[in-house]
């Protein structure tokens, strides 16, 4: 099921499903106008396609401990495959790093990453991101204040 196949009752369920994961059937039924099998099909089949990739507990940041949101532009030394490759390994295996993306301009890559203090940010960025073979620059932002966050996207009917 491509993006063009989605349908008004299809973007209805996945915005109810981005507000409430954990919504149970009858009501998903109820606010999206089907029978309760039927909405039930349509979800299965959302997941099946890849619409819905899992279904997650958004967990508070700040009140588990993870009071610094660091973004750190990286830049590599060469791009050859194989250094791009050893970045992409290391950073994978960082539970830190809470998103990571190749990007255009001036990095070559952006990190979300969740620590719980300076030390914190001072052991990552010595211990975890330096010794990468490759990296050959790290400019680290602080977040001050987080205005906006989500997952859910603007899903618009057709």
């Amino acid at each position: 099921m491509q993006n063009a196949e989605l349908d008004e009752t299809d973007c209805a369920i996945l915005r109810e499903m981005q507000a409430d994961g954990r919504l149970a059937n009858v009501e998903l039924a109820r606010r999206i106008g089907l029978s309760p099998p039927a909405a039930l099909v349509r979800l299965k089949r959302l997941e099946e396609s890849g619409h819905i990739r899992h279904f997650t507990a958004v967990v508070d940041r700040e009140k588990t401990g993870y009071d610094l949101l660091c973004f750190i532009h990286i830049n590599l030394r060469m791009h050859q495959v194989s250094q791009v490759e050893k970045f992409r390994r290391a950073v994978r295996r960082m539970p830190e790093v809470l998103e990571c993306h190749h990007i255009t301009g001036e990095h070559d890559y952006l990190l979300k990453v969740a620590l719980r203090n300076r030390r914190d940010l001072e052991r990552f960025l010595l211990e975890r991101i330096t010794p990468i073979p490759g990296v050959a620059r790290i400019h680290t932002s602080l977040v001050l204040t987080e205005i906006k966050s989500t997952t859910a996207l603007p899903l618009e009917g057709k």
